[in-house]
């Protein structure tokens, strides 16, 4: 069975950065794909970043929002992985999901990622920028 979750969320001021961690267990292979969704409320969920492993290398998407802001890093213990926020706006603002098992889709070489691409979802980590 597999397993997402989530933390590292926080309140955080405009401008500042914050890390996330995604730890996926229960994965069958080692080639697999890992997003990073945000949902603000009142507002659908939005892809923001995405990554795919084939055997040592990785292909990696994000979204033009984020692009230059936020950036991925492989986490110490396999199978988990960060998303290293830095100057952080108040339309960052909201709960942030990792997903499992997906495909990366893109336009333009920026990530356009929907919330049916991927099979396992955690259960999110709220993150609020304030200013």
């Amino acid at each position: 069975q597999v397993q997402v979750a989530e933390s590292g969320g926080d309140l955080v001021q405009t401008g500042g950065s914050l890390r996330l961690s995604c730890t996926v267990s229960g994965l069958t292979s080692d080639d697999y794909t890992m997003g990073w969704f945000r949902q603000a409320p009142g507002k659908e969920r939005e892809g923001l970043a995405c990554i795919t492993w084939s055997g040592n290398r990785a292909s990696v998407y994000y979204a033009e929002s984020v692009a230059g802001r936020f950036k991925f890093s492989r986490g110490n213990v396999k199978n988990t992985l960060g998303l290293q926020m830095t100057d952080l706006k108040a339309d960052d603002t909201g709960m942030y999901y990792c997903a499992a098992e997906g495909a990366c889709s893109y336009i333009n070489g920026y990530y356009s990622g929907r919330h049916a691409d991927f099979r396992y979802w955690g259960q999110g980590t709220q993150v609020t920028v304030s200013s």
